[in-house]
């Protein structure tokens, strides 16, 4: 227990940036009652909210006898109520206001990766109001992001009184000695105090988490870090059986309408770990796929498993068995190609497309696809990947060195050599010329780097690199397909420095998708969702929420 140490956050006024009494003096000055009239209200240790947060009342039960209770103390002060008079709305307005402080939720994970023990207590009710799930999403959200959520309907004692301070440090076996509480009031910091704990008064956020860091000794979590990133042994895995022998594995998280992450080459699921967290957050059923080939998908030895005609038939029996009629695709690099393809060829399925680095390329039935990839030097590598065995060979040799070739930041030119693209095959491999051993990119964490190591050392690359072996079957399957426009809604997303897929390649789309909105990010490489995380989650989380703000469509809170 000495060992370890844990951090304890107040849910109003620290977690959330709403306090109680925020909300109480919104609704007195709506109906223009006297500053403080609620808390006296509720003041009384045996008010109705108050027993309502210790659970003995739930929301229903309480509604009627803070009523009554504030027709008694408005009585008492000469005060005439509206006959319709109800605290059903101040109620209602908990859940619209509550919104998170998001820094602290980053700075949560930020402890919890550096082994230090989080927890939030909060003063809740059992809420059976049935108006919303907003309460539900709320506590399940911050169920996922600390290692203990305290609710006082639920364990009987109210925050500040020392009962809630042991029984969560009990739960996490931690001593009070080792433990640090968040408050933004004297009382509870006092009340911490008073059992052992180091409190921090919490009056400016930013300063609190500075404070912060001074305990733990974990660098505070400011506008400039990196979003939350998923760990891999805490979000939910699953797997879809497509055909015998063949299934597809995934990783989810959220509640609403379905977002379908698929990530390109040499990815994993994984390449999407800062985007799951925030977009599950902003409201979204996060799913993320390992692609046929990779992780722990299954891996056929045949080319034609990875023609785009199947990867696509994959994906809609997919979307069948998970019982999702329709859903919005983001893909990059080949995920990008195959969600234009998906929303070309089986556009029902599709609500809406993103891609990123991608464009789409329309189809010239005129012009062997061979040849047209042949006269873009910069696609050399793509010829270089043909012939079955030889890439295999050459980026399987040395795992680690391949992956700190592959994936580095944009402004990382010096100490470091450039993968170069084109002239692959006259150099006999894509990795010629590049020293033994490469420096690893600052957008690739050690932690990250033996993830895809270990999901690539039994597979290898042979399904991956399949993906480039159709490239005859793909153009004739694409010249049989109608040639019509895509009229969902649809994103594209541009970054300035990829060496590859250059942001000229875009030009001229909205030709084909009318409903075309664009993002950029200019000092941004290839490997956008590691290399720029916080600026693409805007542009997804914005564009999403835009696009899917349609009648009927669950969309869930944003926290």
């Amino acid at each position: 227990m000495a060992d370890k140490k844990a951090v304890l956050f107040k849910l109003w006024g620290v977690v959330l940036h709403t306090r109680p009494e925020q909300v109480f003096e919104m609704f007195e000055e709506t109906h223009k009652l006297p500053s403080g009239f609620f808390w006296k209200v509720v003041s009384d240790e045996e008010s109705a909210m108050r027993r309502a947060e210790r659970g003995k009342l739930t929301v229903s039960q309480m509604i009627p006898e803070f009523d009554a209770e504030c027709v008694k103390v408005a009585s008492s002060q000469g005060l005439a109520l509206p006959s319709d008079f109800s605290v059903r709305g101040l109620f209602n307005k908990f859940g619209d206001i509550s919104d998170i402080n998001m820094p602290v939720l980053q700075t949560a994970a930020s402890l919890r990766q550096h082994g230090i023990l989080t927890g939030v207590l909060a003063n809740q009710w059992v809420d059976d109001s049935g108006t919303g799930d907003g309460s539900a999403c709320l506590m399940s959200l911050l169920a996922n992001h600390f290692d203990v959520l305290l609710q006082s309907c639920r364990t009987g004692n109210r925050v500040p009184e020392s009962d809630m301070f042991t029984s969560a440090l009990q739960r996490l076996g931690v001593a009070p000695q080792q433990s640090l509480w968040l408050d933004d009031s004297e009382e509870g910091a006092k009340a911490a105090e008073g059992v052992g704990m180091t409190s921090l008064l919490v009056t400016n956020l930013p300063e609190a988490l500075n404070k912060l860091a001074e305990f733990t000794g974990v660098q505070a979590v400011t506008g400039e870090s990196l979003p939350v990133a998923c760990n891999p042994e805490e979000v939910s895995h699953a797997y879809v059986s497509i055909k015998p022998g063949v299934q597809l594995h995934y990783v989810e998280q959220g509640s609403g309408f379905p977002v379908l992450l698929c990530h390109g080459f040499p990815e994993s699921w994984y390449s999407w770990r800062y985007q799951i967290p925030a977009l599950a957050e902003a409201g979204f059923r996060v799913i993320a796929l390992d692609m046929k080939g990779y992780g722990e998908s299954s891996a056929p030895a045949e080319i034609e498993a990875y023609s785009q005609e199947q990867l696509c038939q994959d994906l809609v029996t997919f979307l069948d068995k998970m019982a999702i009629p329709q859903v919005t695709l983001v893909g990059h690099d080949w995920g990008g190609a195959l969600v234009w393809n998906m929303a070309q060829c089986h556009p029902e399925r599709v609500r809406a497309v993103a891609s990123l680095n991608t464009p789409l390329f329309p189809v010239d039935p005129s012009s062997p696809p061979m040849e047209r990839i042949k006269s873009i030097p910069i696609f050399d590598y793509q010829i270089y990947f043909q012939k079955p065995g030889v890439a295999e060979a050459e980026l399987e040799a040395n795992l680690r060195r391949t992956f700190k070739l592959f994936f580095f930041g944009s402004g990382e030119t010096e100490n470091r050599p450039l993968l170069n693209t084109a002239g692959v095959c006259a150099r006999g491999g894509l990795f010629v010329g590049a020293p033994e051993e490469v420096p690893r990119s600052s957008i690739l964490s050690e932690a990250a780097l033996n993830f895809y190591v270990n999901q690539y050392k039994d597979k290898g690359f042979r399904g991956p690199l399949n993906w480039y072996r159709n490239v005859e079957r793909n153009w004739s399957w694409l010249c049989s397909r109608p040639r019509a426009k895509l009229l969902m809604p649809a994103l594209m997303v541009t970054t300035g420095k990829d060496q590859v897929l250059l942001p000229v390649f875009s030009k001229g789309m909205e030709n084909m998708i009318p409903k075309l909105t664009r993002g950029h990010i200019e000092e941004c490489g290839h490997w956008t969702q590691m290399e720029k995380p916080t600026e693409l989650n805007k542009i997804l989380i914005s564009w999403l929420q835009e696009t899917l703000k349609l009648p009927g469509v669950t969309v869930g809170p944003r926290l």
